[in-house]
């Protein structure tokens, strides 16, 4: 089993390319044959009538699990439906193997709605640590990439996200009120203040990735599901940016976090954000 980040360090620098190639096929094989040709019986409601789960999300989780494992011996995998099922597994974010959060398809219902804002999420972590993340678009044919330390890039081109214009409206994109308590909608409400414009978010991975881009300023999320998160964040991160909790602290993919929470391509806009939804609180 691997018992530090020097051994993680050399895995990604032999197996990066691996890691790469195996989102690709599972979604050429499990996902890109079903997206616009799913029957009714291949789509199914979890939690609420906007959590929505497919034979994509299934079966694709199913070959990364597979695939990732036999890449890295010793680690283990924490995927949104293995965790649905059982919600026990959770708890390896929290242990000291090497552990890989995977969201098969992030932005489920762009899915099933035959859309091309989903992505598939995968990020490896140890001891509550971010060490290197995948976001990947197949049907834009985009694929972003961070490593801790190393950067962040879009189809091989480094990515910085930098401040945003002055003079100009922050553009954020915040949770579906569906997913927030009472507390959080009033925190989030916060953000209707001239200089904001917002909207909802889409797929989170997306989201993420806009941020890096420079083309989105911030997020506002109130839900800390790590595979949501834990490929975005580390992508943000790398590109220059910075993420903060209700509390003004960074966030945790261990959980415990203050919500509603913000990511954001410069320290300053996070701040600028945080501020806002704490007052609202």
């Amino acid at each position: 089993m691997i018992q530090d980040t020097g051994t993680i360090e050399e895995f990604l620098t032999r197996h990066s390319a691996d890691v790469e190639e195996a989102v690709r096929q599972a979604a050429a094989a499990e996902i890109m044959p079903r997206w616009r040709q799913l029957a009714d019986h291949e789509v199914d409601v979890k939690s609420g009538p906007h959590d929505l789960v497919t034979d994509a999300d299934r079966k694709a989780e199913l070959y990364l699990t597979d695939a990732l494992s036999a890449l890295l011996p010793g680690s283990v995998v924490v995927g949104e439906e293995a965790v649905h099922a059982n919600p026990a597994t959770y708890d390896a974010i929290r242990g000291e193997a090497p552990v890989w959060i995977v969201d098969p398809v992030d932005g489920t219902r762009q899915f099933v709605h035959g859309d091309d804002g989903f992505c598939t999420l995968v990020a490896l972590a140890q001891g509550g640590v971010l060490r290197a993340s995948w976001t990947y678009a197949p049907a834009r044919g985009r694929l972003a990439t961070a490593v801790r330390g190393g950067g962040a890039h879009l189809d091989g081109q480094r990515l910085f996200a930098g401040p945003p214009e002055p003079g100009r409206e922050l553009r954020v994109a915040t949770s579906h009120p569906d997913y927030t308590t009472d507390e959080q909608k009033r925190a989030l409400l916060a953000l209707r203040t001239p200089g904001i414009a917002f909207r909802s978010c889409g797929s989170a991975g997306l989201e993420y990735l806009a941020i890096a881009r420079g083309e989105l300023d911030a997020v506002a999320f109130s839900w800390e599901a790590a595979w949501d998160h834990a490929a975005g964040l580390l992508l943000v991160e790398e590109a220059g940016g910075a993420h903060l909790t209700l509390t003004g602290e960074p966030f945790r993919i261990t959980g415990g976090n203050a919500l509603p929470f913000t990511a954001a391509r410069d320290a300053a806009t996070a701040r600028r954000i945080q501020t806002l939804l704490a007052q609202g609180t």
